[in-house]
């Protein structure tokens, strides 16, 4: 879908359609569409109005276009231009361009004499909702601001935190048929550019009709489009965008999303809160350290419960193991089908209460969970104790604070407990061994995903695992290879230590 080595900067130039000789054939194919109006206007009727109803705000056409045309006496465009209070107005005569104005919320002017040169004038009818506090991020402490769907106002809110004229916006656009806007934004100088020309030309080179999200392009320009895991880190919070900026990185903006991507990026910045920032360092390496072993208990405490019962049963300690048997006297089938039973449950759970309403699916999420499990332990078709391990494991998997590494998390549990019933333990090992390969050989933007613990990459431990304090973080991340290494200034921190002595 996009070529991988040997950058070069091409635009797609689009082109008209060769069918198309003036303005007059354009208007044939879109007067089809019902929303396509043409009205004429001026004292002699002699200009034209051309617009897709659908697209335009109408209240303020009426207002400062519609009402100084109706009697007015013009004879030429220049005229017309200068009449009108629009600072946007574009006098053309590419067929090019009249096309795509008109569908973008642009209203064309011409006299009835003249075919080849259109006045187009803005006038777009805007539906946005308003920017609010974010849903899946949420945090405590910080600022609440979420990106929305609008890219303009996505963009805006990056530059409020990011007050440097080396922030630069490149614009490309992508989609045959919806003509998706996309912007790619990093800081100049700062950001390495081999990264950038990497994301350029691979969403320039993407041919494909429609971009609906951003997470058409994190799967297109992904450096392995068949791993679980996700290439870039997707987030709706401006904060750590610019955060991610100032390390180096580089952003993709998508109009209509509220997501915005991230690249490159590691496995261990997504069991990294962005309010880990907001809190103590020993309090935020705390909760690192919490997730990282939730992550692990997550996926390995039900193919451990399977290969221990089938398997090693004789490793558990006799008063355990009594309980155990106590739970599973009746139980009519083995570990491995009761371990799935209850795993498949939970993710039905799951999915109905993310597709519900809010209020429905809180119901269904806590009252279903209570209702069926106590039903299945009193059935006889699982034991309380595997109830328990797997409501452990499900609130596990939510202490991811990226929402696409937490679907990645549940979807591992399933190979795992199938390779615990074949080989047992050394079923389970082999499964992380085959995990650790897969980790070893991913890339993100040709950067290797598993820094900086593999290649190790001392200097960047100390915002990896573990979070230590500002004052020894004082470079920038080896993976984002910046152009600018140097978070402070060395020479004003040279001198402020001599002032000190």
């Amino acid at each position: 879908m996009f070529r991988k080595k040997n950058f070069q900067s091409q635009k797609n130039a689009k082109q008209p359609n060769k069918d198309l000789k003036d303005f007059n054939d354009l208007v044939q194919i879109m007067k089809d569409s019902d929303d396509f109006k043409r009205i004429s206007l001026g004292n002699t009727k002699n200009i034209e109005i051309y617009y897709y109803q659908s697209l335009i705000n109408t209240d303020k056409i009426e207002v400062s276009l519609f009402g100084k045309l109706k009697d007015a006496k013009i004879d030429n465009l220049d005229v017309l231009e200068n009449l009108l209070p629009f600072s946007e107005a574009i006098k053309t005569s590419d067929l090019e361009v009249m096309e795509e104005k008109l569908l973008t919320g642009f209203i064309a002017l011409k006299f009835i004499n003249n075919s080849e040169n259109i006045l187009l004038i803005p006038a777009k009818f805007e539906v946005d909702r308003q920017v609010a506090q974010p849903e899946i991020e949420f945090s405590v402490l910080g600022p609440k601001l979420a990106f929305i769907e609008d890219i303009n106002t996505n963009i805006n809110l990056i530059r409020k935190r990011i007050k440097v004229p080396q922030l630069l916006v490149k614009n490309v656009e992508v989609g045959k048929i919806t003509k998706t806007n996309i912007a790619i934004i990093y800081i100049d100088g700062v950001a390495n550019k081999d990264n950038v020309d990497t994301i350029e030309q691979r969403i320039t080179d993407l041919e494909y009709d429609q971009i609906m999200d951003s997470s058409f392009i994190a799967q297109m320009i992904s450096d392995n489009s068949r791993s679980p895991f996700p290439p870039l880190m997707d987030t709706e919070r401006p904060d750590r965008v610019s955060s991610a900026l100032v390390e180096g990185k580089v952003a993709i903006v998508v109009d209509g999303s509220p997501q915005v991507l991230i690249g490159p990026t590691t496995l261990v910045e997504f069991f990294a809160s962005y309010e880990d920032y907001f809190l103590t360092w020993p309090i935020a390496s705390a909760f690192r350290i919490i997730r990282i072993f939730a992550v692990i208990f997550s996926v390995l405490i039900t193919p451990m419960y399977v290969a221990i019962l089938t398997y090693h049963y004789h490793i558990v300690p006799g008063d355990l193991l009594g309980t155990i048997i106590t739970s599973r006297k009746d139980i009519p089938f083995p570990p491995i089908l009761e371990v799935l039973i209850l795993e498949l449950t939970i993710e039905l759970l799951r999915e109905a209460g993310a597709r519900l309403p809010t209020k429905i699916g809180q119901t269904i999420g806590i009252v279903g969970g209570i209702v069926i499990g106590t039903a299945a332990v009193e059935a006889g078709l699982t034991s309380n104790v595997l109830l328990i391990l797997i409501a452990l494991s499900a609130l596990a998997s939510f202490t991811t604070p990226i929402y696409r590494i937490g679907n990645t998390i549940r979807l591992l549990r399933f190979p795992f407990i199938i390779f615990a019933q074949i080989w047992g333990i050394i079923g389970v090992v082999i499964a992380i061994m085959f995990l650790v390969t897969h980790l070893l050989r991913l890339t993100s933007l040709g950067r290797p995903f598993l820094e900086p613990l593999y290649p190790p990459r001392w200097r960047d431990l100390k915002d990896a695992v573990v979070r230590l304090p500002f004052s020894v973080q004082g470079t920038r991340p080896t993976i984002t290879t910046a152009a600018d290494k140097n978070r402070v200034n060395i020479n004003r921190k040279r001198l402020k230590r001599v002032r000190r002595k």
